[in-house]
């Protein structure tokens, strides 16, 4: 039985589920390069940060997304123990005890490993860990948020702009630097990705709805959801045109940014023509595919080129 295993094969399987630790590894190296680097050829800083700076990020950014992961298990115990007793906590692979146990563990070697590598950005650690808590206690008005299924997504989506900050802080506040005004629309893209990606991957044919579990489909219908995911995309689109101006890409930028999200339409328009288990993966992926890309094209490709060319 999984519950009568070890813990590192009990955890291998909690983490193959819940939180891939490879794919999570690298999307948020893309995701913490990107950040750094949109914020240095902002300010028309030279080269990158050196490599010591950008792992120790990289460690305290991939944590900070797995107590993400640690603190949703606890928020929503009660919710997946009744509806969806098929994940790793309900059925046993792991406690809750356990994650929080890791969770602490966690927290002390963060709080270690900023404060003698990199004690300017204690702060904005702080800051993220206290919002992170207070997502974790729903804002103390649980039962006025959780019926709100808009306001508590868009609540809850703050973390990923304040991770954001975060990671550009490697650059610009450990150089003594004021962060630039462009990174104001790189933040509010990070925001608008958080939302598109939970739009869709929430995204369900009638016959895979779940009793117990949200999904957008059921609340606003196939085409009103469909038409919100795109409403987002074009939100995004906006906001990273802008962020693609401060950053003096030019037309480039809007032409690479614009024929990606005009690409990105397929999936969904597929999924509003025949909605299916299929097509609702496809617009979940290409949900990850339209966040990675943006984070590539604003900072990581740009910085790689200027790198590589120097």
């Amino acid at each position: 039985m999984e519950s009568q295993a070890s813990f590192l094969k009990r955890f291998w399987i909690y983490q193959k589920e819940r939180f891939p630790l490879i794919m999570n590894a690298v999307a948020v190296a893309t995701f913490t390069f990107s950040a750094i680097s949109y914020s240095r050829i902002c300010r028309g800083a030279e080269g990158f940060v050196d490599w010591q700076t950008y792992l120790i990020g990289c460690f305290a950014t991939f944590t900070l997304f797995f107590l993400v992961r640690v603190f949703d298990e606890f928020k929503d115990k009660e919710d997946d123990a009744k509806y969806r007793s098929y994940l790793p906590v309900p059925r046993g692979v792991i406690s809750l005890r356990e994650l929080r146990n890791m969770g602490v563990v966690i927290c002390i070697l963060q709080l270690a490993v900023i404060a003698i590598f990199q004690l300017k950005m204690l702060y904005l650690y702080v800051i993220v860990l206290g919002y992170l808590c207070l997502m974790g206690v729903e804002f103390f008005v649980p039962n006025y948020l959780k019926p709100r299924q808009i306001l508590y997504i868009t609540s809850h989506m703050f973390i990923f702009p304040l991770l954001d900050i975060y990671s550009s802080g490697l650059d610009w506040l450990l150089d003594g630097a004021s962060p630039h005004i462009g990174l104001i629309f790189f933040f509010a893209v990070s925001y608008m990705n958080g939302l598109l990606v939970e739009v869709g991957r929430k995204l369900k044919a009638k016959k895979y709805e779940e009793e117990g579990v949200v999904s957008y489909t059921g609340l606003w219908g196939i085409k009103g959801a469909v038409f919100v995911w795109l409403g987002l995309l074009t939100g995004t689109l906006a906001c990273a045109l802008i962020a693609a101006f401060h950053a003096g890409y030019g037309y480039t930028g809007t032409i690479i940014l614009s024929s990606l999200a005009a690409l990105c339409t397929i999936p969904a328009f597929l999924f509003l023509k025949n909605p299916g288990k299929k097509t609702s993966k496809g617009v979940e992926a290409i949900s990850g595919i339209w966040t990675v890309g943006m984070y590539l094209s604003l900072g990581g490709i740009p910085m790689l080129m200027k790198l590589l060319g120097s």
